[in-house]
């Protein structure tokens, strides 16, 4: 029985060893089949050199050890990958990681060493990675180009809420720029492309929707039935106006009163005009809610040469006397915006306020009214603002000198105040001409050909001429010493120079004419200085100054292309073409050949 019985012990035994190898052979082929590790070479380590007083010293280092393997990290679709050290440069380390074959960067480190854009955007509920090498955009030519079209791409212009200008001026009605000083001036060219974006809006775009709030006529049936209300020892009436030939609100409301108030409760539209005659000081407000949380903002016009200030949710413009009639028309959302951005910087704040309805419009004073409206644009008026001013500001030598130091950069003199720009004397012309053709004062084009006269004048000599190797002569938007050679500054007052020469004719346009060709022969020669094989250059100090290139931004390069896409439309000379297609090709990357 005994020797039985250890027989049975001595199966058990063997059934339960085999049952146990079995198992373990099956989970270990799992195990395996699930995640096997792929480790990757990496340099040997030096062993940290002993302490002082260290047991472990010896008169030999010791033998390098192995690094620790790199951790696996997972496993995506059936492929394994795991982080590696990738060495940029022989500088510096970044973590990466190794699939298969293909080594893959962190984009963050991507974006910023090879100056790349990239976004992560939704599709259909899907994650979807959009990569650009370029962030600016190309606009398609119109052809043919005229001077009374859109010019180039302009509509897509929204000058004023750019955070350097610091708000559209009450008294002149257009913007005021800080980008050279936080005080702020009026800038030609800022001005002259105000004008230009606005007349090529008003050719792109749909006719505003307008709503008529007051005409004093009464059997005007485009005004709205919207009350006035007239507080005690305030008034208002209608009266015929002999100079207009119409019907007038005549008001009277003391500043120390509600004054005469007028409900509007437009939501859905926010520029605001009106025709107004003040006999003494006076103000209009507008009440605004907004989406700011609390009481409405007021916006004030004041019979002041103010320009701007804010405090308390109230925002004031000085509007000048106007003790004549005039049209004031503006902006409330910019008004608002630039009122409480205000800063003691070159640039207005930020923020996210937005008006959400007009309530009601506020006199105070007395004066006479006329023509209340509330529009979705206004393009028209911002245009002759902008060509009015420049009508009004041009000095005797036809230019107009812009009152700021500008300090180009290292090595060129700084540019005291009062001096020209060329391409502000081409926008200035483009704008000018325009106006001519609409409305055929002869003034806006005798501005225009006048404007002619600081192109003839070597820079040196307070003009805008340069001459570029003694032979091809250039248009600087800066007349620095030396010579700078911007090439958006000079093709932009090309422009000016061509739209004069076509709308004054033969005779009158000779001389700009004469100086378009000169231009245009120039640019055609210099062109490939500016092409890098990959990019743009902004300007040729590198080879005036002996320093490294200037090169353009994307949003200058694709200036640029916009520009050489139009001479080409006006000249067919190959060059133009040819280096748009090849300009083109470098925003996605495309460079040119090596050797």
């Amino acid at each position: 029985m005994r020797c039985l019985a250890a027989r049975v012990n001595y199966k058990t035994l063997i059934v339960i060893c085999a049952l146990f190898t079995l198992i373990t052979v099956l989970l270990w082929n799992r195990c395996s089949s699930d995640a096997s590790l792929h480790f990757l070479p990496r340099a040997a380590l030096v062993a940290p050199s002993p302490k002082v007083g260290d047991a472990s010293i010896s008169s030999q280092q010791h033998p390098p050890q192995p690094p620790e393997p790199p951790p696996v990290v997972g496993v995506v679709s059936g492929i394994k990958y795991e982080e590696i050290d990738c060495l940029i440069n022989d500088e510096s380390t970044v973590k990466g990681r190794r699939e298969g074959g293909e080594i893959y960067l962190p984009f963050s480190w991507m974006e910023k060493y090879f100056e790349v854009y990239g976004k992560v955007v939704q599709y259909d509920g899907y994650d979807r990675f959009e990569f650009q090498h370029s962030y600016s955009k190309v606009y398609t030519q119109r052809e043919p180009y005229h001077p009374d079209g859109v010019f180039m791409s302009f509509e897509g212009y929204n000058v004023e809420v750019r955070d350097r200008v610091k708000c559209i001026s009450g008294v002149e009605g257009v913007p005021l720029s800080t980008q050279w000083g936080p005080q702020g001036y009026f800038y030609a060219i800022q001005i002259a492309q105000y004008g230009l974006s606005h007349y090529s809006k008003n050719l792109t775009e749909r006719p505003p929707h307008v709503e008529v709030y007051d005409t004093a006529e009464e059997r005007d049936s485009r005004a709205s039935t919207a009350p006035w209300s007239v507080p005690k020892g305030c008034s208002l009436s209608r009266v015929h106006d002999n100079t207009r030939a119409t019907s007038v609100r005549q008001f009277s409301a003391p500043e120390s009163s509600e004054g005469v108030s007028l409900q509007l409760g437009n939501s859905k539209d926010f520029i605001l005009s009106l025709d107004i005659k003040f006999v003494a000081n006076g103000s209009v407000s507008v009440i605004l809610e907004t989406t700011e949380k609390g009481p409405p903002f007021t916006i004030h016009y004041v019979t002041s040469t103010q320009l701007i200030a804010f405090k308390d949710r109230e925002i004031t413009y000085g509007i000048g006397p106007r003790t004549a009639w005039s049209t004031l028309t503006r902006d409330l959302l910019t008004d608002l915006r630039k009122g409480v951005g205000l800063s003691n910087t070159k640039a207005v704040k930020a923020t996210k306020i937005m008006p959400r309805r007009v309530v009601r419009l506020v006199l105070h004073g007395r004066g006479f009214l006329d023509n209340i409206t509330i529009s979705t644009t206004a393009h028209m008026a911002a245009f002759f603002a902008a060509s009015d001013w420049l009508l009004r500001n041009q000095d005797e030598r036809g230019g107009w000198p812009i009152m700021v130091t500008r300090k180009l950069g290292e090595g060129f003199r700084p540019l005291e105040p009062g001096w020209y720009s060329a391409m502000a004397q081409g926008q200035a012309m483009s704008t000018l001409v325009r106006a001519y053709l609409l409305t055929k004062d002869q003034a806006y084009l005798n501005a225009a050909l006048k404007a002619v006269g600081p192109y003839k004048v070597p820079s040196a000599q307070h003009g805008v001429k340069a001459v570029f190797m003694n032979k091809y002569d250039w248009y600087e938007e800066y007349p620095t010493t030396p010579s700078s050679f911007v090439l958006n500054g000079f093709i932009y007052s090309l422009l000016g120079l061509y739209d004069l020469t076509e709308t004054a004719g033969e005779k009158l346009g000779r001389e700009a004419g004469q100086l378009f060709s000169r231009g245009m022969e120039s640019v055609k020669a210099m062109l490939p200085l500016y092409d890098t094989g990959s990019g743009s250059i902004y300007d040729l100090r590198h080879f005036m100054l002996g320093t490294a290139p200037n090169l353009a931004r994307w949003d200058y390069h694709t200036t640029h292309i916009n520009q050489l896409q139009l001479l080409a439309s006006i000249d067919n000379a190959p060059i133009f073409k040819d280096v748009v297609k090849r300009w083109k090709n470098y925003l996605k990357g495309i460079r040119a050949k090596h050797n």
